[in-house]
């Protein structure tokens, strides 16, 4: 089991499944009105499986993130830290604020962040710990996680910099670049699950 970081296709947000997304992009839409923006809706449908193909987005947080958060505290003010890695439901589009929902329970709500304003704070700290090139750009299943197990220790021996010091807060900084990236280019909601 474990946390998820996965983009959703159009069947899965738009559908009434009971384990789908349905509700959610409901609560969304209908707050997205109040807010006199349009429904997101133009969600993009799921597409087979290639590995490397960047149509699908699926990681796992297993690191530990106490790095990354002392990342987050020492170059991000504490509002940019929660839009960074605070939601449960990243949106290709622009956000003036965060969004509130009650996605988990009825006794907790979870945020819904725009890609446009997560994607300059991971930038952000992608260029502090300067994150090699050869990071993975595609996240279909698991590239990330398994390229920081294997190819980036390699590479840490060869290239030094801020960004081999510690290999799990550099896995957070390109998971949450890479979320934010592929949403804007596919268009997708990616999900906590």
């Amino acid at each position: 089991m474990g946390v998820y970081l996965v983009s959703v296709g159009a069947e899965e947000w738009l559908g009434d499944e009971e384990d789908g997304w349905g509700e959610v992009a409901s609560a969304l839409n209908a707050e997205l009105r109040q807010r006199g923006l349009p429904p997101y809706e133009d969600v993009p449908p799921e597409t087979d499986f290639a590995p490397g193909s960047g149509q699908a987005f699926e990681e796992k947080l297993t690191p530990s993130m106490t790095g990354f958060l002392a990342l987050c505290g020492t170059h991000l003010s504490r509002e940019e830290s929660e839009t960074l890695c605070g939601w449960t439901v990243l949106v290709p589009f622009s956000l003036d604020e965060e969004i509130w929902l009650p996605i988990e329970s009825s006794d907790h709500d979870s945020m819904v962040a725009g890609a446009p304003q997560v994607l300059p704070l991971a930038e952000k700290l992608a260029a502090v710990i300067d994150l090699p090139p050869e990071t993975p750009t595609t996240c279909d299943n698991l590239d990330l996680s398994t390229w920081f197990r294997h190819q980036a220790k390699e590479l840490a021996t060869a290239r030094t910099g801020p960004w081999n010091k510690d290999l799990d807060t550099a896995f957070y900084v390109a998971l949450f670049l890479r979320a934010a990236q592929h949403s804007i280019r596919r268009g997708c909601p990616i999900v906590c699950s």
